[in-house]
């Protein structure tokens, strides 16, 4: 007799998702405020679930730092202080909420600025010449888009968000190289949400190049001067 098991736990998979998805966006939104309690019976009966799914979802919250668990109280919303607030769905989350999302692309550009002209000054030093002929590359691009009104095309985003990875991680520092993943989440939250011109600041797109060029040219000073000046003239123009 064929083992179904399998094929069940596939098809609970996107069900714990959705699942995931609603009490995660409630919690991050405060529509579930810190301190409110709630049971595994009550998830299974609000989306009519079994215990195991139910159980399943408490542990993915759990991880995240959304809900601690105990036998007495059930399940009870943390504050945001214990969150896992560089987790990709955590800032997702975030990012979907009219109460947060201002917030959100606030505390990640406030990261971006206290690194990456660190990493930029590093990557003048580390950056091999492959990576650094493909910033320059990239740079090109987000300047041609730029330049033809294109800012919030798909083209655009993904050359400016593969120029400012390849940057963090040609740093060679590692731990600034794990900041990419949540500095691209922000970068893709402002252009869904709107909160991008089509029309970009030339002045301000053009540094990519000179950033792209100080880092061939291993002038660490120069490179994070052009990416401090380059990262406060993008803020100047986002819209919150």
């Amino acid at each position: 007799m064929p083992d179904s098991s399998g094929a069940k736990e596939r098809s609970a998979q996107p069900l714990l998702s959705s699942i995931l998805d609603t009490l995660g966006e409630e919690i991050v939104s405060g529509a579930q405020p810190a301190g409110h309690t709630f049971t595994l019976h009550d998830l299974s009966e609000r989306f009519d679930i079994s215990r195991t799914v139910a159980r399943e979802a408490m542990r993915a919250l759990e991880q995240l730092g959304l809900v601690s668990s105990s036998r007495r109280v059930g399940l009870k919303v943390l504050p945001i202080s214990e969150w896992d607030v560089f987790d990709h769905s955590v800032i997702s989350w975030r990012l979907r909420s009219e109460t947060q999302r201002a917030a959100q692309i606030a505390s990640l550009r406030e990261l971006r600025d206290a690194i990456e002209p660190a990493a930029a000054r590093l990557a003048a030093t580390n950056a091999t010449t492959e990576e650094a002929a493909e910033l320059t590359r990239l740079a090109e691009i987000i300047v041609e888009k730029a330049d033809a009104g294109e800012g919030s095309s798909d083209e655009f985003l993904d050359a400016d968000t593969q120029f400012h990875a390849m940057l963090l991680e040609a740093s060679r520092n590692e731990m600034f190289a794990r900041l990419a993943a949540p500095i691209i989440d922000m970068m893709k939250g402002r252009t869904v949400y709107g909160m991008l011109p089509e029309q970009m600041h030339m002045e301000t797109m053009s540094l990519h190049i000179d950033l792209a060029r100080a880092i061939t040219n291993g002038d660490g000073a120069a490179a994070e001067d052009i990416s401090r000046r380059l990262l406060g003239g993008v803020n100047d123009f986002v819209t919150m």
